[in-house]
């Protein structure tokens, strides 16, 4: 049997080399009992090999192509262009030939048949590159094949096809092509079947598309195709479409498009019976590769042919539940700010800390709110939780409550609430003692000065296990019942002055005027601390001039060169010793750090020395206390005159006092916690040293790719199966083309919310009001903080935003975020530095282009494009 041909059947799984994505599934599926596949062979990349040898120019071709970026399309297109016209000129190996004739000869010449692209980098599950290369329906004769065969060759460099390898970083080289020859069926009618909603991601719901003749009308989207969907063996919906044209063969090979008669345009394509036969094959299909699949089938005399089958690759993979029960998960990424994946050594740790089990997936944390939705009474707590702080999932778990997805637990009568339901606490009471915040932060503060001196004694096992101990410590402090009373307090203050000030004065969002310039907030402090850092450097041109080049972190040492350069280097070092932990995604403790790469902070000076004069961090904290207090004194002189308005006044002041005390400490906790995961992380890279220097690891990095019990066991074992670094660095890159839900079931149904909103303008972008007032500016669209080049006036539209950010926040009039609520900290420091805020708004980062002139409505909650 020749390696340059294979028949279907002739396949093994391991093949892939050699076939391809779509010529190795075809091999599968024609092993599977009672699968009905057309027959056919498939040319091996070795005939492909052996065709581009014999041309002397094919590498110094790919060589210059495999040079360029996405981005060069004019050359790329040149350099394709010659290659696509080798592989069309060279003649096939004779060997190949003839394989091909013998296999002809065995399933039939004087059929038409179907020829098509497999490239070995296709159907994978991580890239589909649907639709790169070329597919031709009808070819009749072996002459008419094996110019097809040539063609196929040929679409591996079509320009598209080069551009795709490019943007998923695949190499051009090892990427090659084996082509299909399959038995065509003239089909009455064929389709397309996901075995999981692409739109929803709900694994129990198939999703079918069928019109009549042949698929390609359906894929080119040339026509409109019915929508049939089926549910644990139902059909669910149906979705007729008008079928104006269908493609069908023609006798003497090729296809063409032909008028449907109008009274069949109307028409089901599909009987019922048949729709649910079609899902049972799709259940089965995708039950022999163990993962959801997107097929594509036909249906000649009676009967479905399989022509193809690929996993779906779009899918947000389900957090794993150890049980058949219905369950649902919301992401723990959209509450902390950070929805980009976590590296496995971030995840495990983030997840140590956390209160509670955590579920993975695509490398982010879910909650599972399974039991708070099992009783009415913690059902209520959540979905009020949720109300004011993120709309869209409040509406996503009411859309689960109303299906009646998760059943209510029977009430226990003696108890009065259900069995198994967490009894709701009442709130801790707390005296309105500003002492109270300054004494927690002192205690965090000594607590984070003992596990640096402690640490630096521990190496090998026992560092592991004293970290271990010492997350038990963080525990404490994060959830210290006394911590949560004091910024709660706060929050519901501020609820309460803003439902009573609209009640009583028809005042929208009071408190968050009231909220400007507060004490205690070491989030907001780090911004205006830079603008002091800016503040040193302003008057020394020459360093200036020298920060506009800098490349290299070292560029520290070398400020000692110039004039001012000991001041300047001992003024950003103590903005790092304070606030050098920080970092974009810093939740993730893998993440470069401001200590570590203190390069980034370079830009956010440079555009504060551009954008502000002298003294602009006092400027701004005593103009945010002054409107502070001037609100207050306007509302306690406007509710004065009303019946019972002295005590209304007092109830008021004392609800004032409570939010400005208070609400600053808000910050404070994850800022305690990204310290102590600072001191971790110097800790474990020193111990990743002392890996590398044993051969154990290549890069101290590769750490970063372990859960922390793995680390654990490779400190203590001094073994690793080398496979497991370079699998979890694949993974990560597929994570990071997924986005993450906001809800997802066990189903692995997405369930979006939506704002219900009729009282916006038309063509205004709705999302939660956070932070009051209107402002109108240039939108400037950062999908990350080192792309930060700003003008005074602009307004940040970004995908979410953390506490490293917030230098950026002196410098901006507006913001606008995709992910985001009431209390999540870009809102929080909006609010702090009076900027107008808007944020879960989705997709706000595509429906608004950088550069555009917005206005963002604060108090109301949206966005109008001007």
């Amino acid at each position: 049997m020749s390696a340059l041909v294979l028949g279907f059947q002739e396949m093994e799984k391991t093949q892939l080399s050699l076939v391809g994505g779509k010529g190795l599934h075809l091999g599968e599926l024609s092993k599977i009992e009672g699968i009905q596949v057309p027959d056919g062979f498939c040319v091996t990349t070795e005939g492909y090999q052996k065709a581009i040898e014999q041309n002397e120019t094919y590498p110094a071709l790919l060589h210059r192509l495999t040079r360029l970026k996405a981005e060069d399309r004019d050359q790329i297109g040149g350099i394709s262009k010659k290659i696509r016209q080798i592989l069309m000129e060279v003649a096939i190996p004779s060997e190949v030939v003839e394989a091909v004739t013998r296999y002809l000869s065995r399933f039939g010449e004087e059929h038409a048949y179907a020829v098509r692209s497999s490239a070995t980098a296709e159907d994978l599950p991580h890239a589909s590159f649907a639709g790169q290369q070329d597919t031709y329906l009808n070819i009749i004769g072996k002459e008419a094949i094996l110019q097809h065969i040539s063609k196929c060759w040929a679409s591996l460099f079509t320009d598209r096809a080069v551009i795709y390898r490019m943007q998923n970083e695949f190499d051009h080289s090892p990427v090659y092509l084996s082509v299909v020859v399959q038995r065509m069926v003239f089909p009455q009618a064929s389709g397309i079947l996901f075995t999981a909603d692409p739109m929803t991601s709900n694994r129990k719901l198939l999703s079918i598309d069928a019109s009549f003749g042949l698929g390609e009308a359906l894929v080119s989207g040339l026509v409109s195709a019915d929508g049939y969907k089926v549910q644990e063996g139902k059909v669910v919906d149906k979705r007729i479409a008008t079928k104006t044209l269908a493609i069908y063969g023609r006798k003497e090979g090729g296809t063409e498009t032909r008028q449907i008669d109008p009274d069949r345009q109307k028409t089901q394509t599909l009987t019922d019976q048949q729709i649910l036969q079609l899902a049972r094959i799709g259940r089965q299909i995708e039950a022999y590769f163990g993962r959801p699949q997107d097929i594509e089938w036909c249906l000649a005399d009676d009967t479905f042919y399989i022509v193809q089958s690929r996993p779906i690759t779009t899918l947000y993979p389900i957090p794993e539940a150890n049980d058949d029960e219905n369950h649902v998960y919301l992401s723990v990424g959209h509450q902390q700010m950070m929805t980009d994946p976590l590296k496995p050594l971030g995840l495990s740790l983030f997840e140590l800390t956390s209160f509670g089990p955590r579920f993975k997936a695509g490398g982010r944390l879910f909650v599972d709110v399974t039991h708070m939705l099992a009783s009415p009474d913690s059902r209520e707590i959540l979905v009020n939780t949720f109300g004011p702080g993120d709309p869209l999932i409040k509406d996503a778990l009411m859309t689960i409550i109303e299906r009646d997805f998760i059943k209510l637990l029977p009430i226990d009568k003696k108890e009065g609430s259900p069995k198994g339901s967490p009894s709701p606490g009442s709130k801790p009471q707390i005296q309105n003692d500003p002492a109270i915040v300054s004494d927690l932060i002192q205690k965090n503060q000594t607590s984070i000065e003992e596990l640096k001196h402690n640490i630096k004694m521990k190496s090998g096992s026992d560092l592991l296990d004293f970290i271990q101990e010492d997350i038990q410590v963080l525990k404490k402090i994060l959830f210290d019942p006394q911590s949560s009373a004091v910024f709660m307090a706060a929050m519901d203050a501020s609820s309460w002055i803003n439902e009573n000030m609209y009640k009583w004065l028809g005042e929208k969002n009071a408190a968050d005027t009231l909220t400007q310039s507060v004490p205690n907030n070491i989030t907001s402090e780090m911004g205006l601390a830079l603008l002091d850092v800016a503040d040193v450097i302003r008057a020394y041109p020459e360093v200036i001039d020298y920060l506009h080049h800098v490349k290299d972190d070292d560029f520290l040492v070398e400020l000692l060169k110039f004039d001012g350069g000991q001041e300047i280097q001992a003024s950003i070092y103590a903005f790092l010793r304070k606030y050098g932990m920080r970092c974009a995604g810093e939740i993730d403790i893998t993440r470069t750090r401001w200590s570590e790469k203190p390069i980034t902070l370079v830009p956010l000076i440079l555009s504060n020395i551009k954008n502000f004069k002298p003294q602009e961090s006092r400027r701004k904290f005593e103009q945010g206390l002054r409107e502070a207090l001037k609100k207050e004194r306007e509302l306690l002189d406007r509710l004065k005159p009303l019946p019972d308005g002295e005590q209304i006044a007092k109830e008021t002041k004392e609800k004032i006092d409570l939010i400005r005390n208070f609400i600053g400490y808000r910050e404070y906790p994850k800022y305690g916690m990204v310290n102590r995961y600072f001191v971790y992380k110097q800790a474990l890279l020193k111990e990743a040293e002392q890996l590398v220097q044993a051969g154990i690891i290549h890069d101290k990095e590769d750490i970063y790719y372990l859960t922390f019990e793995e680390l654990h066991e490779v400190v203590r074992t001094h073994k690793l199966n080398d496979q497991i670094i370079s699998n979890r660095k694949d993974e990560y890159k597929q994570y990071e083309k997924l986005t993450p839900p906001r809800v997802i079931t066990s189903d692995g149904e997405i369930i979006a919310g939506k704002y219900k909103r009729e009282d916006l303008p038309a063509g205004a972008i709705a999302g939660l009001a956070v932070s009051s007032g209107v402002i109108e500016g240039r939108a400037r669209v950062l999908l990350n903080m080192g792309d930060a080049v700003l003008e005074e006036g602009d307004i940040l539209v970004t995908p979410f935003t953390d506490p490293s950010w917030t230098p950026l926040f002196v410098s901006i009039k507006g913001l606008v975020t995709e992910v985001g609520g009431l209390m999540t900290h870009g809102a929080v420091i909006a609010r702090e530095y009076g900027l107008p805020a808007v944020v879960g708004v989705e997709n706000a980062t595509k429906l608004i282009k950088d550069g555009q002139r917005i206005r963002v409505h604060g108090t109301d909650g949206y966005i109008e494009i001007l």
